[in-house]
Parts: C-alpha cells; structure tokens; sequence
C-alpha cells in the first residue's frame, strides 16, 4: 500500500516536472520571439531615418536655390486678421509668390507617403504590433492627402487678387485640419476592425 502511494507520488512528481519544463521552453521560445522581434522594429526605425535624410537630401538637390526661396518664404509671413472676424493669422503677404516652395513640400509628402507604405510593409513582414501598423497607415493617409492639397497649392496662379490667394491659403489650412481628423479615423478604424477580425 505504502509503495503504491509513494508510486503515484512519484508519478505526480514527474507529471509536475514535465508541464514546468515544457511551460519553460515555451516562455524562452516567446521570449526568444519577442526580443528578434524587438530588434527587427528597431532595424526598421533605424532604415526609415537613414530613408527620410536620402529624401530631404533629394528634394534639395532637384530643387536648386531652394533654401533662399525658403527664407523669403518665412520673411513673407504677415499678421492678417481674416475677413469678418477679429481672428488675426500669420500668413505670406503673396501667396502665389512662393509656388517653388509648395512645391518642394509637394515632392516631401509624397515620400513620406510612399516611406511610410514601405514602413507598413515591413512592420506587416515582422508581425509588428497592431498599432504600429495603424499608426503607419493613418499616417499614410494623411501625407497622400497632404500631398494632394499641396499640388493645388502648388498650381496657383499670380494673376489671382490678393483676396482669392489668401481664400485659397486659408482653405488649404481648412483642409489640413480635416485631413488630420480623417487619419485619426481611420487609424481608430483600422485598429477597431483588426480587433473584431482577431475575435
């Protein structure tokens, strides 16, 4: 009696030994998983700053004699209270003065929309984090979009009144705003339907 009871002790024993060591190896292979995972997110951080200098550093180069047309850009700004308020805002004093430099800012956000797709692709490729994943994509939406307004920005003409620039100034800031509600949108959106689909 006494040897069976120590027998069953002994088989609980070793039953307790084997779930301990299959729960170990299971936490060192998740853990093993997270920190590779950890490293490939850095790598990519690491990738999309070395790819946003060779964009900024591109932009300058197809667009000679930029830096001036930037500094005459900012010493522009005037203060200008809008019509039927007593809103006063910083705006150039000739907004279609200054095409170069929309578009330069064009060609930047188009980039970052295009890096950013790139960054989804790969977070995507490493099983990254959902909200880095949504963070990647609203942001895309929000610099296709910004490219957008600014290639109309971009399009203005000189022989506009100065009234009809600064409604088209003060619509393209209007846009921008709504545009980065739509992102926001979109990235809760994104988030809410990865959420549901895991369900």
């Amino acid at each position: 009696m006494f040897t069976s009871d120590k027998s069953e002790k002994t088989k609980v024993k070793s039953k307790h030994n084997e779930i301990r060591h299959s729960a170990k190896k299971m936490s060192e292979k998740t853990s093993g998983y997270q920190s590779g995972r950890l490293f490939r997110e850095g790598v990519i951080a690491v990738v999309s700053a070395g790819l946003f200098f060779i964009l900024v550093g591109i932009i300058f180069v197809i667009n000679q004699d930029l830096w001036p047309k930037i500094k005459d850009f900012g010493n522009d700004f005037t203060i200008t209270r809008i019509a039927n308020t007593s809103i006063q805002l910083p705006v150039p004093g000739s907004p279609a003065a200054h095409v170069a430099v929309y578009s330069a800012v064009f060609q930047f956000a188009l980039g970052i929309g295009i890096l950013e797709i790139l960054i989804l692709a790969m977070h995507l490729a490493n099983g990254s984090r959902i909200r880095r994943t949504t963070q990647s994509i609203g942001s895309a939406v929000f610099w296709f979009g910004a490219a957008y307004l600014l290639s109309v920005l971009a399009d203005m003409k000189n022989t506009l009144t100065d009234s009809q620039q600064l409604t088209i100034w003060y619509q393209f800031w209007a846009a921008i705003i709504m545009l980065i509600g739509i992102s926001i949108v979109v990235r809760a959106g994104v988030l809410l339907a990865a959420k549901q689909w895991k369900k």
